[in-house]
């Protein structure tokens, strides 16, 4: 058992190391929504401030957006994206409850019809926009 656990390890560190170093600004779709935060972020710190779980989550999310996203194709109803939501929320309010709203967020990630504000992205797709509170 404590082998398996090891080979785990072993094959998870490689993608994290990768992840640190290909850190870069996203493009894309994603590209676009990570330009657009909302005045009240500008201030905000550039980096989760939580110690060892921020920037591992940082990286992750960094990961998805430069790597996974292109290749996926961005799938996201929202402005800002999801990801970028949770990226916000955590460096606002610390990993444990922006982790928390990011998830929230995901189970909210459907075609459903909004009520709340829309908005038209550069290539006319109408967005829900739910900026970080």
């Amino acid at each position: 058992m404590p082998i398996r656990i090891a080979l785990n390890l072993f094959t998870l560190f490689p993608l994290v190391l990768i992840s640190f170093c290909l850190r870069a600004e996203p493009w894309g779709k994603d590209a676009d929504l990570a330009h657009l935060k909302p005045a009240s972020l500008q201030d905000q710190p550039y980096c989760c401030t939580t110690p060892l779980m921020g920037p591992v989550a940082e990286s992750l999310i960094g990961f998805h957006q430069t790597i996974i996203t292109p290749i996926d194709g961005p799938r996201s109803n929202y402005l800002p994206s999801s990801s970028q939501y949770t990226l916000d929320a955590m460096r606002k309010y610390g990993f444990f409850v922006g982790f928390s709203m990011g998830c929230d967020r995901l189970m909210r990630e459907n075609d459903d019809p909004w009520i709340y504000s829309k908005v038209t992205d550069q290539q006319g797709y109408l967005l829900k926009y739910n900026p970080v509170p």
